[in-house]
């Protein structure tokens, strides 16, 4: 093997439908949640089946495909740090697969309809949905982590 990957088809499961636009929209979930602006992912019939017992967990990762990012960009320099970093030391959109990750919380699930009210979402509204899972906190939450500011 090459180590060179062969390109590879992502199927969206759904589609965020959220107040933001290119210009209004926050820049983390943080500032989404201090907004009060909630958010709603709406689920393609066709992967509706596979909500079945989602509504065990109260938080959720959602990854969504960032259409429009500029998936060129390697290095960035974003105004709030010093120096120029690479994308894959940053949060943003722009890398070579725009693919964004939120934790929100489940407001409300509606299998059938295929709906989730989400207390917050930083997402362009429209954002193709890529994926859904359970957040674990006992998994998922590392309570020592860091990364240290320049």
């Amino acid at each position: 093997m090459s180590g060179q990957s062969e390109p590879f088809q992502l199927t969206p499961i759904g589609v965020a439908r959220t107040p933001w636009s290119r210009g209004n929209c926050p820049r983390s979930m943080r500032a989404a949640r201090e907004a009060g602006r909630p958010a709603e992912i709406l689920i393609h019939a066709r992967w509706r089946p596979g909500l079945a017992g989602l509504e065990r967990a109260s938080h959720l990762l959602l990854l969504g495909w960032f259409t429009n990012a500029d998936r060129q960009v390697l290095l960035q320099q974003p105004h709030h740090l010093p120096a120029p970093m690479g994308c894959f030391a940053l949060r943003s959109p722009a890398r070579p697969n725009p693919i964004g990750v939120s934790v929100v919380r489940c407001l409300a699930l509606d299998v059938a309809g295929g709906r989730l009210a989400i207390d917050a979402l930083d997402w362009f509204d429209a954002t193709p949905l890529l994926d859904i899972k359970p957040y674990y906190p006992a998994n998922d939450s590392i309570p020592n982590a860091s990364v240290t500011e320049p």
